[in-house]
């Protein structure tokens, strides 16, 4: 594309731009000279809690909000209601351009879905960096709309703007080759710094691109800045003083922590800033992003409850408790197409909740692929997971042997992590030769024939704020057992034998014996081949894809007008 081929000389030639008048020529970036330190806090281990008995929640009226509305910003006017909501997304990543985990899954999900529901009745647009990861075949379909200087503290940076529409949804890729061409897009030295300019240009595009937005959200702690730099330099200006904010917190273990050296050199905050961002001795980006919005949300209703406790929360229970009165929690979506058993490539056989005789194909071919005796009788037992800590291996350490020596059952598990549990699990796949199969690998196509083929699905999280695992385990017909932790609770129903209800199985407390009688339980169901019916039948119906979670959204934002 022309304009992609002048990007390069105009970056080169770029002075004065529209939107930054009588701003000088930006400089060739120089690196920060200051290195800033992060640390991790221990936390509190939780409290003991009973097995959470099947209950259904009671029901919101439509468009209702948990908590009261907060006042508005000084100086806002009355919005247009004749015309579309404005909504303007802003995040570290998003799928399919280039993102590494659940936040690239919702940013490339929540605002298609959001254009499908609402239609010609919003504007919404979403903004990224333009990493180095970023593949061709987009690039040549953006558009280079041209260059503001933005400046951050003493510096005064180049940024190209260059945009997409996909799906309906307007895209912008802030361009700053020091900062965003990396070989990786988290993990450098000057995180605090390439967020910090990201954040910036945001807040610069919109006057760049005429674009105002009736409500900005930001996601995670690299574009909390964007609602910390709205609410304390920008509001005399009244196009910005009418914006409000979502903040939402898809991991509350990465926070943005520096030391306050960064806070002006970095940064380009005062003093006067201090006691927003200041927290247990660090600046901390995440506080000063939950002190500002106006509304803050998380992945899941009980993530929301559980970031009010010392053991989820990473240090910042006090703040969030303080500030509970304007959070609240909407459980992610999937993709119901791309995870869809009726018309999956990698099945030979599809099949469904009417009709989920194809299952039974996909189990014996997966017992075949990966050297399972082939038996229908056996369940499978499977796992698709990073292998770290936080998502419960220590449990399934602690008892896998006993479960494999009491119980007739085959086990697959499917991930790449920490070096002790891949050796662990390989060890446990020479143990029982075709009765495990442990593969130690990111495979996608693999993924999907694991969540067809398997009956039972084992998440036994100590902690995690949505998930989607378990719910493309239901789309597949695949009864989750899952420990009842953040949104794993909200998704998913215990199994009641006597009535045929639910779709899965869960148990409470972080106990490997615990957990081991929640996957006896569900070993059990299986072998009651009219109750695994129903319940297989309840998981297919289960409604998780973006459309149910784009309501709650659309509710969120409307309640902030």
């Amino acid at each position: 594309m022309k304009e992609l081929n002048e990007l390069k000389e105009i970056k080169d030639t770029v002075g004065e731009t529209e939107g930054n008048a009588a701003e000088p020529a930006p400089k060739k970036p120089r690196r920060s000279t200051k290195k800033a330190a992060t640390e991790e806090k221990g936390a509190d281990a939780p409290k003991r809690t009973t097995r959470r008995k099947t209950v259904e929640p009671k029901a919101k009226k439509p468009g209702s909000v948990l908590f009261p509305l907060p006042e508005q910003n000084p100086g806002e006017g009355e919005r247009d209601a004749s015309r579309p909501l404005r909504i303007l997304m802003a995040g570290a990543e998003a799928l399919p351009f280039a993102a590494s985990g659940g936040l690239g899954d919702v940013l490339g999900s929540l605002p298609a879905a959001l254009k499908a529901r609402m239609g010609d009745g919003v504007d919404i647009r979403v903004v990224m960096p333009l990493y180095g990861q970023v593949k061709q075949e987009w690039r040549d379909k953006m558009s280079f709309i041209g260059a503001i200087t933005v400046r951050l503290a003493w510096r005064q940076q180049y940024c190209g703007i260059l945009t997409l529409e996909k799906d309906g949804v307007t895209w912008y890729f802030i361009d700053n080759e020091f900062y965003f061409q990396r070989e990786n897009l988290y993990g450098c030295f000057d995180d605090g710094e390439r967020f910090a300019f990201f954040s910036t240009a945001v807040l610069d595009l919109m006057n760049r691109v005429d674009f105002f937005p009736d409500i900005l959200h930001a996601h995670d702690w690299q574009s909390a800045l964007s609602v910390i730099y709205l609410k304390r330099r920008y509001l005399s200006d009244p196009r910005y003083a009418a914006i409000r904010t979502v903040y939402t917190i898809h991991n509350i273990e990465y926070q943005g922590r520096y030391g306050f050296a960064s806070l002006g050199d970095v940064f380009g905050l005062g003093d006067w800033d201090r006691s927003t961002v200041e927290y247990d001795g660090d600046i901390n980006l995440t506080k000063g992003a939950i002190v500002c919005c106006d509304r803050l949300s998380t992945v899941s209703r009980r993530y929301a409850e559980e970031l009010r406790e010392p053991f989820f929360a990473h240090g910042l229970e006090h703040i969030t408790r303080r500030y509970a009165e304007k959070s609240t929690g909407i459980v992610n979506g999937i993709d119901v197409n791309y995870y869809n058993p009726a018309a999956d490539g990698e099945l030979k056989v599809p099949f469904d909740a009417a009709d989920p005789a194809g299952k039974a194909a996909a189990k014996a071919a997966l017992q075949e692929e990966l050297g399972l005796e082939v038996r229908a009788d056996v369940p499978v037992v499977a796992m698709i997971t990073r292998l770290v800590a936080h998502k419960g291996l220590d449990l399934v350490r602690h008892v896998i042997d006993e479960l494999m020596e009491q119980n007739e059952m085959q086990f697959v598990l499917l991930g790449t992590g920490e070096k002790e549990y891949e050796e662990f699990f390989r060890g446990l796949g020479a143990r029982y030769p075709q009765r495990a199969a442990v593969i130690i690998d990111f495979n996608k196509p693999l993924s999907k024939r694991i969540y067809a083929g398997a009956d039972l699905f084992l998440m036994p999280s100590k902690s995690e704020p949505c998930g989607l695992a378990q719910m493309i385990a239901c789309r597949y017909g695949t009864l989750p057992i899952v420990r009842e932790t953040g949104g794993l609770y909200d998704t998913i129903t215990p199994a009641d034998p006597t009535q045929g209800t639910g779709n899965g199985v869960t148990f409470a407390t972080y106990n490997a014996h615990d957990m081991k009688d929640a996957v006896e339980r569900g070993l059990g169901y299986y072998r009651d081949r009219t109750l695994w019916t129903k319940l297989m039948k309840n998981a297919m119906e289960a409604d998780f894809s973006w459309n149910a979670s784009a309501g709650q959204y659309e509710a969120l934002y409307r309640s902030l007008l």
